[in-house]
């Protein structure tokens, strides 16, 4: 995600010190998804409600024996008394256009499970017992019902004045880790998500005068009396989500074969907008490999920060000034790479996606001169904001925690998350590639990707991929991430 305030950053000089570290083992491509999602949901303007169903397909692809499966239920972040407030206190006022709002999800059934019940630490998590325990290679199969009441917020689920956000808007099954479903809260700062990829088929039910933008291609649209219905889908994939609006306009273009879609309904500078994400598709797809999906699709809706990305789906605020459009564009669509094909966990390495997708905006500008934005100024950007938040944190509590890898519920603020989850890391790329030259930086990020396709990796994967180009780089990775050195 890319903050409202996140400038494109910056350009510096860093002595790297290189260390030897034993060698990591990259995943190889997951072709094979654990997960299948067929949802039907229906949205209903006059009450602000969104009532679905889904049947949800797991095969237990670890090595343990598992009798419970655990769904995130993120959108019960927004009820009223929640323990994590999904929007930070810098955003409330943006986000909440109407004063305070709540929404709530309620689970109505779950079959296929011997019993259920709704728990977790925030009322977050859906436990599904199962009848009898799945054994390595087992499936599952559940039909779960679901309401939800939809907030007036502009944030990743919520009614817009324009729009309906519906970002990670159904009961969607906890990420693996350690052999066992990894819990995750909603924290108001980064993108507090953790998901394996799934198979999905989406059907969605609209007023007629409605159009989608959708992280699946639409493979059917009926008219149905008052109606319309949307069928839309999407394979390998850690997430769906889906804009709605009476109000969309709709642009499009082809690259390299993939449909590239911008759905607004406020922008006099459309075009202009549709050519820098098609742009910015193309840069990416030459720069790091093939994106595998058929199309791409950036809605113009209410946010309260720059932007949002899920799976062939981005979010734009309606509220950007003309000349951040570009800097959200390029920094959601490299997220396309980096988070959508290559996963890593958002929840206690933020950096690992957000500063990768944020320096490959600076490489993309880099590269097309007309936007205005160079290399050296953006790297010179962030390395100056991050001495800056240094010296003033320094300065208040004492102490400057500079560690990359942390929780998101450590990170003191949003200023200090965007200070280590973007600046830092630009900061860091730009030192390791200039230490390696372009050649081999540019290698070892086409081999991550290529190698990491649908995976969940670490950091352990992102060295591999330097190591592998004969290059010795755990020490460097180390400096920076547990903030032993000093910028």
């Amino acid at each position: 995600m890319r903050r409202r305030w996140v400038a494109v950053v910056l350009v510096l000089l860093v002595t790297v010190l290189f260390c030897s570290c034993n060698g990591c083992n990259g995943c190889q491509e997951k072709e094979r998804v654990a997960g299948k999602y067929e949802i039907t949901v229906e949205y209903v303007p006059e009450s602000g409600m969104l009532t679905g169903t889904e049947k949800v397909t797991f095969e237990n692809t670890t090595e343990n024996e598992l009798s419970l499966l655990k769904f995130q239920l993120s959108p019960n972040a927004y009820r009223k008394n929640a323990l994590y407030a999904p929007v930070a206190s810098a955003q409330k006022n943006v986000a909440y256009y109407e004063g305070e709002s709540y929404g709530e999800m309620a689970i109505s059934s779950v079959n296929g499970a011997k019993s259920w019940e709704v728990s977790g630490e925030d009322e977050n998590i859906l436990y599904a017992y199962l009848e009898r325990a799945l054994y390595p290679g087992d499936k599952v199969v559940l039909d779960i019902a679901f309401t939800l009441r939809l907030a007036k917020v502009n944030h990743r689920t919520g009614i817009t004045k324009h729009t309906v956000n519906l970002g990670n808007f159904f009961p969607i099954l906890c990420g693996m880790k350690n052999g066992g479903f990894y819990e995750t809260a909603y924290y108001a700062e980064g993108d507090p998500f953790f998901t394996d990829c799934a198979d999905f088929t989406v059907t969605v039910k609209t007023p007629k005068e409605y159009e989608i933008a959708s992280s699946g291609a639409v493979v059917s649209k009926r008219i149905l009396e008052s109606k319309k219905e949307y069928t839309t889908a999407l394979s390998n994939a850690r997430d769906f989500a889906l804009v709605l609006s009476n109000q969309f306009k709709v642009l499009q273009s082809v690259v390299n074969g993939k449909e590239v879609a911008y759905y607004y309904y406020a922008d006099e500078n459309a075009q202009k907008h549709l050519d820098t994400a098609c742009e910015a598709f193309a840069y990416y797809e030459n720069t790091f490999g093939e994106y595998p999906y058929a199309s791409y699709s950036l809605a113009q809706t209410g946010f309260c920060m720059g932007g949002m990305e899920y799976p062939a789906l981005v979010m734009l605020a309606d509220g950007l000034e003309d000349g951040d459009f570009a800097r959200v564009i390029a920094h959601e669509t490299a997220h396309q790479w980096w988070y959508a094909v290559v996963g890593s966990d958002q929840i206690e390495n933020a950096w690992q996606d957000e500063s990768l997708a944020e320096y490959s905006a600076i490489t993309f500008f880099e590269n097309f001169e007309k936007y205005g934005v160079t290399r050296e100024s953006a790297v010179v950007e962030a390395l100056k904001e991050y001495r800056l938040y240094y010296d003033v944190y320094g300065s208040v509590l004492g102490r400057t925690d500079t560690a990359m890898t942390r929780h998101l519920k450590d990170y003191v603020s949003g200023y200090e998350y965007k200070c280590l989850a973007y600046d830092k890391g630009v900061v860091m790329f730009d030192a390791l590639r200039k230490s390696v030259g372009d050649k081999k930086f540019f290698t070892a990020l086409k081999k991550y990707y290529h190698d990491n396709r649908f995976a969940m990796v670490g950091v352990g994967e992102l060295v591999s991929a330097f190591e592998k180009t004969g290059l010795d780089v755990h020490g460097f990775f180390d400096s920076f991430l547990q903030g032993k050195g000093v910028l």
